[in-house]
């Protein structure tokens, strides 16, 4: 598979801190501000739509690391904005630049990978 989306491409998603969204309801924390999980999820969400429309049709990419620091909490009925960079490709593995911010600042940045795969094989790979 022959995949070469251009350096820089990027991407930024928006949420809304609501209460599902929380680190107290989803278990990974006991305050009410966005859980770490979710901020890791819209910075995944924004570096996957970065670059599926430069796949071929049936392919997609999974996280496969990431280094990511939580700086701060954002509260309830804040905008969080997260973006991701494409800095690096080595064959059908990409790395970004992940941010996140809220308005009054970054809550989060760091760095995620993404690999190519062809989702039947994939599928069948791992058992579904």
């Amino acid at each position: 598979m022959d995949f070469k989306p251009p350096h820089n491409t990027s991407l930024s998603k928006e949420i809304i801190v609501d209460e599902p969204l929380t680190a107290r309801t989803l278990g990974s924390g006991s305050v009410d501000m966005l859980a770490t999980p979710m901020m890791i999820a819209l910075m995944e969400a924004a570096a996957l739509d970065a670059v599926q429309r430069y796949l071929p049709e049936g392919w997609t990419t999974v996280s496969t690391r990431m280094d990511i620091e939580h700086l701060r909490g954002t509260p309830i009925g804040k905008i969080v904005r997260a973006s991701a960079l494409l800095i690096e490709q080595k064959g059908i593995t990409l790395k970004f630049a992940v941010e996140a911010s809220d308005g009054t600042g970054i809550i989060g940045q760091g760095s995620l990978w993404r690999t190519a795969v062809e989702i039947e094989k994939y599928k069948a790979l791992n058992g579904s």
